[in-house]
């Protein structure tokens, strides 16, 4: 499955499910891995639309499915569909999850619905996704998960306890799965990023003034994240460049944290 720029990108004929792909991060994932070559897969519970409509403009193989990550049979019917189109999936970017509309407040005050729903997308989802492609990617004998964390895992971030508390589990999560599906060459690594300003984060006033600022300044790289930030990461988990990486978390986030 080696690929190299020479050969026309370096996820050349790779089949790439991103869930999430609607929207901000997700909708930046999937356009660089079509623009480094992949065929992708958006899913998501809301409107795919424009970001089919910006793949297909550069020409990009894409299949837009509709697909709720909590529902086990929504999912199976993602992957049937993925390897019904494309013949396979190489890589599966977990990226679903509730964050930009949340609201900052103290622990006592989150409800028990909110918790679980925060709970149900950004972890039984990821757990969904990874259980329904892992028997393609057994047959295949190769594959990469790619799960997204944040790095807020690392800081114990206040006023935020169910959202970090998810991502504490997506780490420890891909940690216990490259365990278990090391043998069949199937790699498991966490994407954790900053603070990013996608649409939902920059238009959400919690994630704005003093605390955004905050953030900034406790990066080495002191600026503000984009999602274009994290894309040649990205990339390179999905590549054969790191086909002998697992179990890691890299951090994305301008220094903020070392981990």
């Amino acid at each position: 499955m080696g690929n190299s720029l020479s050969d026309g990108g370096r996820l050349r004929d790779r089949v790439v499910v991103v869930t999430g792909a609607a929207q901000g991060i997700g909708a930046t994932y999937a356009l660089a891995l079509a623009k480094a070559g992949a065929k992708v897969v958006c899913a998501d519970i809301l409107d795919l639309a424009g970001t089919v409509a910006a793949l297909d403009a550069i020409g990009a193989p894409v299949l837009g499915l509709k697909v709720d990550v909590t529902d086990a049979s929504s999912v199976a019917v993602m992957v049937e569909r993925t390897v019904g189109a494309f013949g396979r999936i190489d890589v599966l970017v977990n990226n679903a999850a509730i964050f930009g509309n949340l609201a900052l407040k103290p622990f006592e005050q989150i409800g028990s619905d909110e918790w679980d729903k925060v709970m149900a997308v950004n972890v039984r989802g990821a757990f969904e996704c990874a259980k329904a492609v892992a028997p393609v990617m057994r047959k295949q004998r190769y594959g990469k998960i790619i799960n997204v964390a944040s790095g807020t895992v690392f800081k114990g971030t206040p006023l935020f306890l169910h959202y970090v508390t998810s991502k504490g589990a997506i780490v420890a999560m891909s940690r216990c799965l490259a365990r278990e599906l090391g043998n069949d060459n199937i790699c498991v690594n966490t994407l954790a990023p900053g603070l990013t300003l996608s649409a939902n984060v920059a238009s959400n006033p919690d994630w704005q003034g003093d605390i955004a600022a905050g953030i900034v300044s406790s990066r080495a790289i002191k600026r503000d994240q984009t999602p274009d930030d994290l894309t040649g990461t990205l990339i390179y988990l999905a590549s054969a460049d790191s086909d002998f990486v697992t179990g890691q978390t890299v951090v994305v986030d301008g220094g903020s944290v070392t981990h």
